[in-house]
């Protein structure tokens, strides 16, 4: 089990320690970042951030609940409350943690903190479509796909596909439901 805690300077290092190559930069933060990540980067990344009541953006590190080890990170951005919408950004599980259900873990947790601590109508999120575990991940978590922008990305001589992904508020609630939760949705 993962709980989701503010990303702060004190995590720079784990998640510098991450992302060592330019390739695991570009899919984790897309345009975000030029590689190298850098200590300075990340100050401005996390400016502004995690203020509950006002912040646009929440960043988020998952720790497991057991050892308090770092092992993922998440965002939460473009948060809109008029509109009560929000983009879930920048997921990435540690390599020695892959593959043992961590990402889906950390999505449905920030699901919940979109839909019932947030009030969000809808969470969306792009995907690189080569990546092909992180697509299967949020089919799992209920998301859907909205379409295919092409050639987005340049790397090297080739260029990437960002597949839009989204999941609504109701869909959310009978996610919940079948799984044998009550969600707490308020318009």
């Amino acid at each position: 089990m993962i709980k989701l805690e503010y990303f702060t300077s004190a995590d720079f290092e784990t998640l510098l320690d991450w992302v060592q190559d330019e390739e695991l930069l570009v899919q984790w933060a897309g345009t975000q970042f030029r590689f190298p990540l850098s200590t300075k980067k990340l100050d401005r990344y996390i400016e502004d951030a995690n203020d509950f009541e006002h912040s646009s953006t929440f960043i988020y590190k998952a720790t497991e609940t057991e050892s308090g080890r770092i092992v993922g990170h998440i965002s939460l951005t473009a948060i809109n409350r008029e509109n009560r919408s929000a983009r879930i950004t920048r997921v990435l599980v540690a390599n020695s943690e892959r593959g043992k259900g961590i990402a889906e873990q950390m999505v449905k947790a920030m699901m919940k903190i979109g839909f019932e601590e947030l009030h969000l109508h809808r969470m969306s999120l792009g995907v690189y479509d080569s990546n092909l575990p992180a697509i299967k991940c949020y089919k799992k978590c209920g998301f859907l796909v909205d379409g295919v922008l092409r050639d987005i990305q340049r790397h090297g001589d080739e260029y990437w596909n960002l597949m839009e992904m989204s999941i609504l508020e109701d869909e959310w609630a009978a996610i919940t439901a079948r799984d044998g939760h009550k969600p707490d949705i308020k318009p």
